[in-house]
């Protein structure tokens, strides 16, 4: 790819660049960290009434609070009927969903819940007047589940609390060995978020996936009488969580998901079809129903609007002979699509049609909540942030039941709607992404900023939530976040090569059309989003400045990593075709920014966690030390940062980075003439540099 040396892109950066103060964000950094979030709606038996959580951050305590909520399906406000206590995540920082689990008689919903220190089963009433814990065990509860009856509380455990803490004080007086299961590069003793604590981490057998100290421990699974108070420790094969395995005779492809019928033999399917062709998974979805026991052969769908089709939610409709099913189109820019289908006659209707998410939360697999007449869903646009609707099934009609984000809905309308973008590039590659235009930007070419991974819902900061879109449009920088090609390309150069097409071509179009101006590019990104800002840097010109939120491939990522053996060598040699550097030497040349540092000529922002940041030292301290990059870390935090202040932290000076590369613009704060200052030394130093 052609290369422009650093002094022509800089002398042309700043081109048609506003020196003037622009006006203030109608969407603030911190309305984005504050959106509320709506957790997995689930609807009572009785079909009536439906339970959700709702997430929010808390700046002033640095902290998130959640409640849950009962709502009628027609019903004008929700009731509260409980704290939801802290929310609990995964190792990697994102939300472990919180889902309900409704009583037999729809008088109570029971859910998992920290507080003050300790995990439970906590029971709500319904109609909100009551809350408390149902199990006051002395190890925190890992799984539960009620029996059919409603009258039997089974729930799992790990290790006491107090066990765990006792081997962690033990390990500190004595020294901890270092193992193939402990995470190097992070400090060692309760040093991350595990279950709402700060615990001693290990790693698991999934890549660098942690779990606490002790957490290999199994399950000791417990049963509770409800009405009795008796508990009673189960024998250890209890693993009744799952249907039985349906026999799949006739199915053809890779089993993905399964929905077994609410009462009946019948289970849904979802299995992947047709060639892999270089992917890691099958590029087609198959919906089918097969009974679970007798092995008869499937029920496939074969109607137009259920095959070709990128199915990933299936649920069964209550009462009816019907499987419910969710496309989410990528041409459309992930918006969804909702389907029924049914099983006896083969027909299958759209229920509705949405421009973006139409499911149980944030996550595009989540379901929505499903009553025999209607479907509760979240759902969000790219311009919408949540908001509960309840959707008749046979008229497709909408009607919002709960708006917790009415005031940031106003405020992102005063930016302007979002822009769904549809382009191909030389290749014939189809991309999408989703577009906030840049307010007060004149008549000329304004800057762009573009982020790349994935843009599901309503756009807050790309994946991982770092780049305020809608803050950088308010300040006159058009902001895209781009959705990358569908599958997942197992070759790393070609899959790292797709993400700076999808870049190179949309600035071709809107540069073409006299939208933006080439020479004012900015790009960031978090885990592959990071890694094709990476490679985008290093191998083209398109970009006058970056920000990047995690570690790549490296040397001394490799060192690290190696200590975990053959699951880590796997790994490597699976998605990035590397063996050690001094066995595939040109292959790292190719892949890896410590070998191609030269290439980098654009400054770069870094805001890594602190369990990361170690990996990338082989090529992050070169940068700084010759004035081409600034790095911040950020203490306790995993992959995805979620403590509130370092979020808001992370969108303000993002924020001000490519205003201050893009629009030579500083905000006279006090507070900020520090990170100027810096920056100001990086871009006297580049444009002094040779070329």
């Amino acid at each position: 790819m052609l290369r422009q040396s650093w002094w022509r892109l800089l002398a042309g950066a700043f081109v048609g660049a506003c020196a003037c103060v622009a006006p203030a964000a109608a969407v603030s950094p911190r309305q984005l960290v504050e959106v509320a979030d709506i957790g997995r709606p689930v609807v009572s038996p009785d079909g009536k009434r439906v339970a959700f959580r709702v997430e929010q951050a808390s700046i002033e305590r640095n902290a998130w609070d959640s409640v849950w909520y009962v709502q009628g399906l027609d019903a004008a406000h929700p009731r509260r009927v409980a704290d939801g206590g802290v929310p609990l995540r995964d190792s990697a920082g994102l939300p472990l969903p919180a889902v309900a689990v409704w009583s037999a008689d729809s008088r109570w919903i029971y859910y998992r819940a920290f507080v003050e220190g300790r995990i439970d089963v906590w029971r709500a009433a319904a109609d909100g007047s009551h809350a408390g814990p149902v199990t006051r065990d002395a190890a925190d509860i890992r799984d539960f589940s009620l029996s059919d009856d409603g009258r039997m509380l089974r729930y799992s455990v790990g290790p006491t609390r107090e066990t765990v803490l006792m081997a962690e004080e033990a390990e500190y007086e004595q020294g901890i060995r270092i193992d193939a299961d402990v995470p190097v590069g992070q400090s060692l003793f309760r040093s991350g978020y595990v279950d709402g604590r700060l615990a001693t981490q290990r790693f698991t057998d999934i890549w660098f996936a942690r779990r606490p100290l002790l957490g290999h421990v199994p399950d000791r699974w417990y049963e509770l009488d409800l009405e009795t108070g008796v508990r009673r420790e189960m024998k250890s094969e209890y693993i009744g969580r799952s249907p039985d395995t349906p026999v799949l005779r006739g199915i053809e492809g890779d089993l993905w998901k399964s929905e077994p019928e609410p009462v009946g033999d019948r289970v849904a399917l979802l299995t992947r079809v047709g060639d892999r062709a270089g992917a890691m998974d099958r590029p087609d979805v198959l919906m089918s129903v097969v009974r679970s026991r007798n092995g008869r052969r499937p029920v496939h769908c074969t109607s137009e609007l259920c095959t070709g089709r990128a199915i990933n939610v299936i649920q069964w409709r209550p009462g009816h002979d019907e499987v419910l099913f969710t496309v989410t189109d990528h041409d459309a820019g992930l918006a969804q699509s909702k389907y029924r289908w049914n099983v006896g006659t083969g027909e299958v209707h759209r229920v509705l049609r949405s421009r973006g998410l139409i499911s149980g939360g944030r996550d595009a697999s989540s379901p929505c909540g499903v009553a025999a007449e209607a479907l509760v869903c979240v759902a969000a646009e790219a311009d919408g942030p949540p908001r509960l609707e309840r959707i008749d099934l046979e008229t497709g009609e909408r009607r919002v039941l709960f708006d917790p984000n009415a005031a940031l809905t106003e405020a992102v309308a005063r930016v302007g709607p979002a822009r769904l973008l549809q382009w191909t590039d030389g290749q014939g590659r189809r991309f999408t992404g989703q577009m906030y235009p840049a307010k007060g930007g004149g008549d000329g070419p304004v800057p762009l900023f573009v982020t790349y991974y994935s843009c599901p819902g309503f756009v807050r900061g790309g994946v991982g939530d770092e780049w305020p879109l809608a803050s950088l449009a308010a300040a006159g920088i058009a902001a895209l976040c781009i959705n990358h090609l569908p599958g997942y390309t197992m070759d790393a150069v070609a899959r790292h090569a797709e993400g700076t097409a999808a870049v190179e071509s949309v600035v071709d179009l809107l540069s073409a059309a006299g939208e933006v101006d080439r020479e004012r590019v900015g790009m960031g990104g978090l885990s592959y989003g990071g890694a094709v800002t990476l490679w985008t840097l290093t191998e083209s010109d398109v970009l006058a400045a970056a920000s990047v939120a995690n570690p790549v491939v490296s040397p001394l990522y490799h060192l690290f990593g190696s200590l975990r053996g053959d699951l880590f060598s796997r790994g490597l040699k699976d998605l990035w075709g590397l063996a050690a550097p001094d066995e595939t030497p040109a292959r790292w040349r190719v892949l890896s920014p410590a070998f191609k540092l030269d290439n980098v000529q654009a400054p770069v922002l870094f805001q890594h966690s602190e369990q990361e940041y170690l990996y990338a030292l082989d090529y992050l301290i070169p940068l700084l030390r010759s004035h081409r990059a600034d790095l911040y870390v950020f203490p306790h935090e995993p992959h995805q940062k979620f403590q509130p202040r370092h979020k808001l932290a992370v969108y303000e000076r993002n924020l001000d980075w490519f205003r201050f590369w893009l629009q030579d613009y500083e905000d006279p704060a006090p507070s900020k003439q520090e990170q100027y200052a810096i920056w100001r030394e990086m871009k006297e130093n580049m444009d002094t540099a040779e070329p």
